[in-house]
């Protein structure tokens, strides 16, 4: 362990956004030890890290953070010097059906690791706890203005609402103890290794297996999309370069509704697949709008830009098209992260090494 600069636990390392800061920080930074701590939800998968699943300076944890025995062992085996935590339930429909999963993981799982980070570190200066959080946690916009780190909180799911709660005990962690924390609220995130059930995944998948694309409402809520490989980015330079106590938004500029997304996924389908322009479309299903829809999302990055440097480093159309071509090249990733059939395999597999 001392070989490492430092050692850092990454929670939700096997999830969407998870992964790729895993993989940035495994590939970048090779005199940091990166360990990937996951329960491995239907959301979490090992797959998503193949590609650097035997490098040195890479290990896998199975373990929940509502659990303090699994939370504790590995902060004192891998002696881990810093955290950069973004495990979370994080399914909006999920929340409305179930809220209670949302409240012990969101809630409970980001106060035990605030509380072991706090009696492992005990004060001392240069460890650092980042926390990924959401812009859903500031509630609806109307049709102007941008989210902005002092814009009041208004959560309005329940998803949002424990999101906001984590969010306030690390700012009291920060406050009441003196732990040393960073912040960040993102907008929506799309890219390769995302799980079928979000809109842009689920919608690539319909499409190409002809089946009906579900837009609630009329398709007008607006959400300011980010590629995943930006804000990968975006985590890393705000654990390093970051102020200590410091929120920083991440935003992508990219202010879509819905029905328009779709659309253009239709047409960036049809091309892919050798379709008829707006065969695809024939497909779209308007369904019962999900309650307590908010209706617009839009962040202000300038501080982020300002502070760091920090600019999303393509176009919306540019990422919409890499991620489409990653799904078409990786349907096998599909069939096997929905199926469960890999969770014993690869879990048995790293778990232990």
């Amino acid at each position: 362990m001392e070989d490492f600069q430092k050692r850092i636990l990454v929670t939700g390392g096997a999830g969407f956004i998870g992964s790729h800061v895993v993989r940035l920080l495994v590939n970048e930074y090779p005199h940091y030890l990166i360990v990937n701590f996951d329960r491995l939800t239907y959301a979490g998968n090992l797959e998503n890290l193949r590609d650097v699943d035997q490098k040195d300076n890479y290990r896998f944890v199975k373990g929940d953070i509502v659990n303090a025995a699994d939370v504790q062992a590995a902060f004192e085996s891998y002696d881990i010097t810093d955290v950069i935590h973004l495990a979370a339930e994080s399914h909006v429909d999920r929340s409305i059906e179930g809220p209670m999963d949302f409240v012990m993981t969101n809630v409970v799982g980001t106060v035990n690791l605030l509380q072991h980070a706090k009696e492992k570190w005990n004060g001392e200066e240069g460890h650092i706890f980042h926390h990924v959080s959401t812009d859903e946690v500031y509630g609806s916009l109307g049709e102007e203005g941008l989210f902005r780190e002092d814009t009041p909180y208004d959560p309005r799911s329940p998803y949002s609402a424990s999101k906001a709660s984590s969010d306030h005990f690390v700012s009291a962690y920060h406050h009441t103890y003196g732990l040393l924390v960073k912040m960040s609220n993102c907008s929506n995130n799309y890219g390769s290794h995302h799980f079928p059930e979000k809109l842009i995944p689920l919608m690539i998948h319909n499409i190409l297996n002809n089946k009906p694309l579900p837009v609630y409402g009329k398709g007008e809520n607006v959400r300011d999309w980010l590629w995943v490989e930006d804000h990968a980015k975006a985590i890393v330079a705000i654990f390093h370069k970051g102020r200590i106590g410091e929120s920083y938004n991440v935003g992508g500029l990219n202010e879509w509704t819905n029905i328009e997304l779709v659309r253009f996924l239709c047409q960036l389908m049809d091309r892919k697949l050798g379709r008829s322009v707006g065969e695809s479309e024939k497909l779209i299903s308007y369904v019962t709008d999900r309650k307590g829809h908010d209706l617009r999302y839009a962040i202000d990055a300038t501080k982020l830009q300002n502070e760091l440097g920090w600019t999303p480093s393509i176009t919306f159309e540019e990422g919409l098209e890499k991620t489409v071509d990653w799904y078409l090249a990786n349907n096998e990733w599909v069939d096997k992260v929905t199926s469960g059939t890999y969770q014993t395999y690869y879990t048995n597999m790293y778990e232990n090494r």
